[in-house]
């Protein structure tokens, strides 16, 4: 193995006295600006949670509008639902009130996304049943 030079190690001397002098940079979480009774982890809490709460619309959407259940997975959307509620599960453990809303919005987007699928999949088989009794009449 290679040993450490003199300048190596000053290097890391001096890198250790930088970052111990840094314990003051590190962001205090305190009462936000905008809204007082939140706090501004609460804040970004809410603001990451949107984005990933809201990720799922896009297929729920596409689903709605082509009005086919065709490039649905709903098991992956039922598995994303059973942890969904192990987070709302958490966040109550842990007080996080941006845990919990988020993903309670999640876990009903994640169900229609399911009700949907197991509506429009019911239609294209009751289609396919009848559109066989006819071509094989």
């Amino acid at each position: 193995m290679r040993r450490f030079s003199g300048v190596n190690l000053a290097l890391v001397l001096f890198s250790s006295t930088i970052l111990c002098g840094c314990g003051d940079l590190v962001p205090r979480d305190t009462q936000s600006l905008l809204i007082p009774r939140f706090s501004r982890s609460e804040i970004f809490g809410f603001v990451a949670g949107f984005g990933t709460t809201f990720a799922a619309m896009p297929d729920l959407l596409a689903m709605l509008k082509r009005r086919s259940s065709a490039g649905m997975n709903p098991r992956m959307v039922a598995i994303m639902g059973v942890f969904q509620i192990l987070w709302i599960y958490y966040g109550l453990l842990i007080l996080s009130r941006p845990v919990i809303v988020w993903n309670v919005i999640a876990v009903i987007i994640n169900s229609l996304n399911v009700a949907a699928y197991f509506h429009f999949a019911r239609r294209e088989r009751s289609r396919q049943q009848i559109s066989g009794v006819t071509n094989s009449v």
